[in-house]
């Protein structure tokens, strides 16, 4: 909870927490039956004596609001509003029988330390301050012109942000786009969820790369279709896979993240780019490509697409400005086919009605602006120098403990911890030592690896992170 007690007011801090949890328990958060966090957790939380849990415990309890229960701990009581006649929602069951998945659990773990200011982020798959287009976006709005009417706008997205996403990829990534073939949407996260709700049904196969970071996702089970895996290495995924995978389930869609690859960082070789391409095409098995990196290519090398190859039109293309500008903006998109397109715009008018104009005002501006290149490439600068830095730590901290290979752009480093490990233990351990990163088995199959950020955390930070993560190491084995 971000709630502290006040010290400074004239009601004792035990009973400002006994009201406090009273509330939460009024407000649902939880509810009747459910299990409160112990005595221990509380008092490190909110920074008091345990004691003082204890006696806000006891006050709750008096008035019948709790109760304690052998071998399970302090729980809400069933009848806390005192007449048998009065039903409480059953909250927890609600929750567990709801159709939309959450996420794994040391997922919501990670997400929930990564707001904590002592530790350094390692997880995060976003850029720190530094690094985003916020001063950029400062002089936008200082000096811009908002003439647009701040109402619903086309369910496709704004048409001057459409026109100026279909030059952006034209000049930056080889695709000859339409701005009728394109739809806005809220980062590529919202883009997959609608490629999933809209194209496929209930027991469609589809394939991913392993490890991948659809894998991480449960929108997937969430909409009851069943995912299949292509091993990868350092060049991809063996496009023949994807024909057995076709012949021995029928796959409807292959989802892949061909530029520096999230998690493994790995660029999917050209040949085999062409093959899947010709695969694709042969049996009428669409490509999802999503693309969030392909512009952070340290050597500022032009990284080929699979729709800039694509021929026949059976690439769905995704991509965002949320890794190379600000995950914050929530600006990505989809180009595809304008059937296609119109269907998914239609699913996206009813969850949301469209996106907010704003956001579409100022990513057209930054588009389309001078600045944009000059951040491009302060960007790659930026995050070659951490790039070197972690790869650096790695070599003079780990030595032969690990193996990794440094990736030519994006902002994951891929690293596999040679000593049997235990994926949840070392996380904790180094959580406690202050860093925090995601195991490899949230991607995948694979045991024993790590995904080690550096995006997110500032260059000055990254040998002190590892070497916390090396310490934490040491102890674990």
């Amino acid at each position: 909870m971000d709630w502290k007690p006040n010290r400074q007011s004239s009601i004792p801090v035990y009973k400002q927490i006994a009201a406090h949890i009273e509330q939460l328990i009024s407000n649902g958060e939880y509810p009747a039956g459910s299990v409160l966090p112990s005595e221990r957790a509380l008092s490190k939380e909110l920074q008091v004596n345990r004691s003082t849990i204890v006696a806000a415990f006891e006050e709750l309890r008096a008035l019948g609001i709790i109760e304690s229960l052998q071998g399970k701990g302090t729980i809400v009581s069933k009848n806390i509003w005192g007449g048998t006649n009065r039903r409480i929602p059953n909250w927890e069951k609600l929750i567990e029988t709801g159709s939309f998945l959450p996420n794994p659990s040391m997922m919501r773990t990670i997400r929930k330390e990564m707001y904590h200011q002592d530790l350094i982020d390692l997880a995060s798959g976003e850029l720190s301050p530094e690094l985003s287009a916020s001063p950029y976006f400062r002089k936008i709005l200082a000096t811009g012109d908002f003439t647009y009417h701040v109402g619903y706008d086309h369910p496709q997205g704004n048409l001057n942000l459409r026109q100026t996403i279909a030059q952006h990829l034209k000049e930056y990534r080889n695709i000859s786009a339409t701005p009728s073939s394109i739809l806005v949407t809220s980062g590529a996260q919202q883009a997959l969820y609608l490629i999933v709700q809209c194209l496929l049904q209930k027991g469609d196969a589809v394939a991913i790369e392993d490890p991948s970071y659809c894998y991480s996702l449960p929108l997937f089970k969430s909409a009851g279709i069943r995912s299949f895996l292509l091993p990868s290495d350092e060049q991809g995924v063996d496009p023949e896979d994807i024909i057995d995978l076709y012949k021995k389930h029928r796959i409807k869609m292959v989802f892949l993240n061909p530029n520096f690859q999230n998690p493994t960082g790995s660029l999917l070789h050209i040949d085999r780019r062409k093959r899947i391409l010709e695969i694709s095409s042969y049996y009428g098995i669409p490509i999802v490509e999503d693309d969030p990196y392909s512009l952070t290519a340290f050597d500022q090398t032009k990284v080929p697409t699979l729709k800039s190859l694509d021929q026949n039109g059976t690439v769905l293309y995704i991509s965002s400005l949320s890794k190379i500008v600000a995950s914050g903006l929530r600006i990505g998109w989809i180009f595809g086919p304008q059937k296609a397109i119109e269907r998914l715009a239609d699913a996206k008018q009813q969850i949301d009605f469209g996106h907010s104009i704003i956001p579409e005002w100022v990513a057209k501006q930054f588009l389309s602006s001078e600045d944009f290149p000059i951040h491009l490439q302060k960007l790659r600068n930026s995050l070659a120098c951490n790039r070197d830095k972690i790869v650096f730590s790695l070599h003079d901290l780990l030595g032969d403990q690990v193996e990794f290979f440094a990736p030519d752009g994006g902002i994951h480093l891929w690293c596999k911890v040679k000593s049997e490990i235990d994926e949840q233990q070392l996380l904790n351990e180094s959580i406690r030592r202050g860093v925090v990163y995601v195991p490899g088995s949230i991607f995948g199959t694979k045991k024993g690896y790590a995904r080690f950020t550096f995006g997110r955390a500032s260059e000055d930070h990254i040998y002190d992170a590892m070497t916390r993560f090396s310490e934490a190491l040491r102890h674990h084995v």
